[in-house]
């Protein structure tokens, strides 16, 4: 097929009925939206008929984008931004409520749904999220405490979004055949929470020191993070649980505290 690229990870949606299924989560009427990955536009056709405000369509590959240029040139309706979605700020893009959707490169889709997450410091920026993931990843960012793949990216993910639907695709909807299943998640932003953690990046540093040694009790590495007055604030929190049989709002509890100081 012409425009495939393996190394940006492309597979693209062939299935209409998967695009319908995917755009009737939510109402797209009126609205602005984001689509990443866009490839040949499968799912652009559709979010078109849904009568959207605006849709911005941010594309990597240049020759897809020049092709989508040339396909929508009569829209005014879409604006296609040829670059990295991982290189490009979304500040750039002055909407409120965005719902943001794509069918995401299976080898970066955790690494945009980070992105997106702390891009999150204004909760008007975006409303929803629809993401095609590998199902394997999926499992692992709406996993429930406690579980085998709960771990650091649904104790991020829990922060800020709600899963509201989630449904598995199969690799028959998409050219080239991958060798995996998908996953596509509507995500709801939690617009307040009880948390104020200032920085992403804090709770990512906190997870990741405490699950560097999965299988292994906090007793170390918990003082690399807070003192043990404020280990002893915590309620629920002993020295001797291992990372896994923390709950987020724990978590969360100590990043707090490590922002403190």
């Amino acid at each position: 097929m012409k425009f495939l690229k393996k190394s940006l990870g492309q597979n693209f949606l062939i299935d209409k009925n998967i695009a319908k299924k995917i755009l009737n989560l939510t109402n797209l009427k009126s609205k602005n939206i984001i689509e990443i990955g866009p490839g040949k536009g499968a799912l652009t056709d559709e979010i078109l008929k849904k009568s959207p405000k605006s849709l911005y369509l941010l594309e990597k590959d240049n020759e897809l984008s020049s092709f989508l240029k040339t396909k929508y040139s009569t829209s005014k309706k879409i604006k296609i931004i040829n670059s990295d979605v991982l290189k490009f700020d979304l500040n750039k893009i002055q909407k409120k409520n965005l719902i943001v959707l794509g069918n995401l490169p299976y080898n970066i889709s955790s690494q945009i749904l980070v992105k997106i997450l702390k891009n999150l410091k204004s909760r008007d920026k975006y409303s929803e999220l629809i993401f095609m993931f590998q199902k394997e990843l999926g499992d692992k960012i709406i996993a429930k405490y406690p579980s085998k793949n709960y771990g650091r990216l649904s104790i991020i993910t829990a922060l800020f979004l709600k899963k509201i639907n989630s449904f598995l695709v199969s690799s028959n909807c998409f050219f080239p055949k991958p060798k995996v299943t998908s996953m596509v998640i509507h995500f709801k932003i939690i617009k307040k929470n009880k948390y104020n953690i200032r920085n992403i990046n804090n709770l990512e540093k906190v997870t990741n020191i405490l699950f560097s040694q999965r299988r292994k009790m906090i007793r170390k590495n918990i003082f690399k993070i807070i003192k043990a007055k404020q280990i002893k604030k915590i309620p629920r929190l002993n020295l001797d649980m291992r990372p896994e049989n923390i709950s987020p709002e724990i978590y969360y509890k100590i990043t707090e505290y490590y922002e403190e100081g």
